[in-house]
């Protein structure tokens, strides 16, 4: 049995495992809170965590490169604010506006792809400086306090209003996701970009173009948190300067938790789109728990702070999941 066959079992029986375990939750918070499973409330597990779904579905790639982005919450909150000032500040038109942010937010991933595959500098590293750089621009330009509200309703509905059934935001994720998942499993770049995550070096004897592809990744990944933000704005209704604060680390959770290899090479945009709705479901979930008593202490008094503490342990599962599975191949 050939390798590539033999991973590709894998990720099927995980993807498996993974749909298990979002069944096990929808089951377990139906019996233990209450209007779950009602339509209503399935459409807010959607809409309030779209933007970080599309975060997720641009780590991907960045990801099966071998690479990582914390900067994309920081990202967000400075093209939330860039947004604001557009519209409140400059007078533009809000779509317009969007599209500018969008931009910048490709700006902002050109300066990591210009960092990380121009000057060869550890994506960790450089990810993490431009995380403090993004956050720093955004609340200096807002001095700390200051926000954008009142934006046209036309606008707003975007993030609050339903289209055909299903919040409209969502149609943005799946052709978001559409994309990413045609440019993954049915492209030549998305191969480069597994050949890159288990070798750079290899990819490059190959002929493969590994800066250019490595770019590309970074870029997208950025003009996706300039599409969250916009998102996240249409639905709050407000641009400040701590828009998308964590949001780096739900989305990194969600992807490794569907199975991309933190280390690259291996995973599937499917995997991550079922861990980002098992977080999804995990959160709304805990804020639905009511009306049951652990040692005289309600639960819905202490679940959505234990919503924190479960991803993070979620995130260290599947990350400790990740080395023995990488071990295990090596052997």
């Amino acid at each position: 049995m050939t390798f590539p066959s033999q991973a590709s079992r894998i990720l099927a029986r995980h993807e498996a495992v993974l749909l298990l375990a979002i069944i096990v939750e929808v089951i377990l918070f139906q019996l233990l809170g209450r209007n779950f499973l009602t339509g209503g409330n399935v459409s807010n597990v959607f809409r309030h965590s779209v933007e970080i779904g599309l975060l997720a579905l641009a780590m991907t790639p960045v990801i099966l490169s071998g690479g990582i982005d914390l900067s994309v919450g920081s990202m967000m909150g400075l093209c939330a604010v860039l947004f604001g000032m557009m519209v409140k500040g400059l007078g533009l038109d809000p779509w317009f506006a969007g599209l500018l942010a969008v931009g910048f937010g490709a700006g902002g991933g050109g300066l990591n792809a210009w960092l990380v595959a121009g000057l060869k500098l550890p994506p960790l590293i450089v990810t993490l400086g431009t995380f403090s750089l993004f956050r720093g621009l955004a609340e200096a330009l807002t001095k700390g306090s200051e926000s954008y509200s009142n934006f046209p309703p036309g606008f707003l509905a975007l993030g609050n209003s339903d289209v055909a059934g299903l919040p409209a935001q969502v149609w943005l994720f799946l052709g978001v996701a559409l994309t990413i998942w045609f440019l993954v499993h049915r492209t030549t770049y998305g191969r480069s970009l597994r050949a890159i995550g288990f070798s750079e070096e290899n990819a490059r004897y190959a002929g493969i173009p590994v800066a250019r592809n490595l770019s590309t990744a970074y870029v997208m990944a950025g003009a996706v948190a300039g599409l969250a933000a916009v998102i996240l704005v249409s639905r709050l209704g407000e641009a400040r300067a701590n828009a998308g604060t964590g949001y780096e680390l739900l989305a990194i959770t969600a992807v490794v938790l569907g199975g991309v290899g933190i280390f690259g090479g291996s995973g599937n945009v499917c995997g991550t789109i079922l861990g980002w709705i098992a977080l999804a479901i995990l959160n709304n979930g805990l804020t639905r728990i009511s009306d049951y008593e652990i040692l005289g202490e309600k639960v819905s008094s202490v679940a959505r702070e234990l919503s924190g503490l479960l991803t993070g342990a979620l995130l260290l599962v599947a990350l400790t999941l990740a080395m023995l599975m990488k071990r295990r191949v090596r052997a």
